[in-house]
């Protein structure tokens, strides 16, 4: 297989702050590898707690003396859909460059690449048409709400579709009007680094953006931790978000955060099959199931079961694995090589923990890079290692069920609540198992189909808030309330009295 190299790759990899590219003051960098051949193919700028503050410093200047924060909102929306429409016009680009830094499929790159210029738009047309509460006591007081941005957020980002989930928190905390210091996932500082050309080029002033790689343990902390930093917004593993949490607990920071999943797919007997096939098979292994939300336990009505299992096995076996730039491909490489250590220790434990029916290993004919072959474990019991914990690669544990509470008992039975997946054509058992699953999001016979306007959060080790539509306004900005008083203000009048000896008593 001949390894396909991008054309235009950076030469290196540096820090993007005050509207100029800049090394660590200290020089540090890292390796960045490619998963199809492992070998590093740049070095990039580790940013430690001096590079933090001065991207801090930048972002607090261009928050208190720059014009962001203060410009009309139809100003910051023009300026967002400049960016969405860059983003747009180099698509194919980002996605060549996303592919060979990710290992993920390029159709999948192209596509993550056009929606975060739907997220670009999606908040600039949010910010524009935003309103907000007004409360009237009619003749006696009107109260209403005042936002403001709050000051800067420090986002930090997972390596899985890393340019798409930075634009999910650059989008909103820029439409706001607040200013930013992204830290990127160490696997995968490409694509990040094209945000800042493309802010530069649509006219997003100096300061307001500003991009630190380097480790979560240095890097990231450093940013968790600065006293001018009132916001994080993270995503990413459940053990960093809990690292995260008690970091921030001191400076008593708004948090964000959307964590690990675990998420259950549940296929009743009266299901379309073919559907709920298409969507469990696509649900765990695109983005080389590499994904929070993927469906990644599946549970099947015993009836259908065995022939679902086969079926879905058969699936699974026939999945092109391959190399990531190829449009025919529908898993690449993983990420990087501990994380294929850690898919593939995954793989071994579910063989002495279930009945492999697919997979099990590296795909044949791909000797080299992160390849795992879609692997499917059926009769999985639910105190599996397998069932029970998030393995983030093309790994899926299938288990049957007798009757609804059993389904709903199973679905509910990890640390994690994320997403879910029903897929049955009961009116009433779809809406009544929905309300009842512990997520913080439900797709009953779909897959994954996102509305910007919804909540997108998850429930117990899954996160902590939602973001998406109104709720990232929310979480990106002070609702200072108010109050009014139209007529004279009735206050109680103390200190106005006659002054009484100060031990009399009454006397009846």
């Amino acid at each position: 297989m001949t390894h396909h190299i991008p054309e235009g790759l950076p030469d290196r990899i540096r820090h993007y702050i005050d509207g100029e590219f800049v090394d660590s003051v200290g020089g540090e960098t890292f390796d960045v590898l490619d998963p199809v051949s492992n070998e590093t193919y740049v070095q990039a700028a580790a940013g430690q707690k001096a590079d933090i503050d001065l991207a801090v410093a930048a972002a607090r200047r261009a928050f208190t003396d720059g014009p962001w924060p203060r410009m009309l909102p139809r100003q910051r929306a023009r300026v967002l859909h400049r960016i969405a429409d860059l983003v747009e016009a180099s698509d194919a680009r980002l996605a060549e460059f996303e592919t060979f830094d990710t290992g993920l499929p390029i159709t999948q790159a192209l596509g993550q690449a056009q929606r975060a210029a739907e997220n670009f738009r999606f908040f600039a047309d949010l910010i524009v048409a935003q309103r907000d509460d007004t409360y009237k006591v009619p003749g006696r007081q009107v109260n209403y709400v005042n936002r403001k941005p709050i000051g800067v957020a420090g986002l930090i980002t997972p390596w899985n579709t890393p340019f798409m989930l930075e634009s999910w928190k650059l989008a909103p905390a820029l439409a706001t009007g607040n200013t930013v210091v992204l830290k990127p996932a160490e696997f995968t500082p490409l694509s990040a680094s094209l945000w800042a050309e493309i802010f530069r080029e649509a006219g997003v002033p100096k300061g307001v953006f500003n991009l630190v790689n380097g480790l979560g343990e240095e890097a990231g902390d450093a940013l968790v931790k600065h006293p001018d930093v009132p916001l994080i917004s993270f995503t990413g593993e459940s053990r960093t978000g809990q690292l995260i949490f008690g970091n921030a607990a001191p400076f008593l920071k708004g948090l964000s955060m959307e964590l690990g999943g675990k998420s259950p797919a549940v296929v009743f007997a009266d299901a379309d099959l073919e559907a709920a096939l298409d969507a469990t098979v696509f649900g765990v292994f695109s983005l080389n199931g590499e994904r929070c939300t993927a469906g990644s336990r599946i549970l099947v009505e015993r009836s259908i079961y065995d022939d679902f299992v086969s079926r879905y096995a058969e699936r699974a076996r026939n999945i092109v694995v391959g190399d990531p730039h190829d449009p025919a491909t529908e898993v690449g490489a993983l990420v990087h090589p501990e994380h294929y250590e850690k898919v593939m220790s995954y793989v071994e434990i579910g063989k002495g923990e279930g009945r492999l029916v697919a997979g099990g290993g590296r795909p044949p004919g791909l000797d080299t890079g992160n390849y795992v072959a879609p692997t499917v474990f059926a009769d999985v019991a639910p105190d599996a290692r397998i069932f029970q914990e998030e393995i983030f690669g093309p790994v899926v544990a299938i288990t049957p069920f007798e009757s609804d509470e059993e389904a709903l008992a199973l679905a509910n039975d990890t640390k994690y609540g994320l997403a879910a997946y029903i897929w049955t054509n009961d009116l009433q058992r779809a809406h009544n198992f929905s309300q009842s699953v512990e997520a913080g999001m439900v797709w009953l016979n779909s897959n994954n189909v996102r509305d910007l306007r919804t909540p997108f959060g998850g429930v117990k080790a899954s996160g902590l808030g939602h973001e998406g539509g109104y709720r990232s306004i929310d979480f990106y900005t002070d609702q200072q309330a108010v109050h009014i008083t139209l007529n004279e203000a009735h206050s109680p009048r103390f200190g106005t009295r006659q002054a009484t000896a100060p031990f009399a008593t009454a006397n009846p």
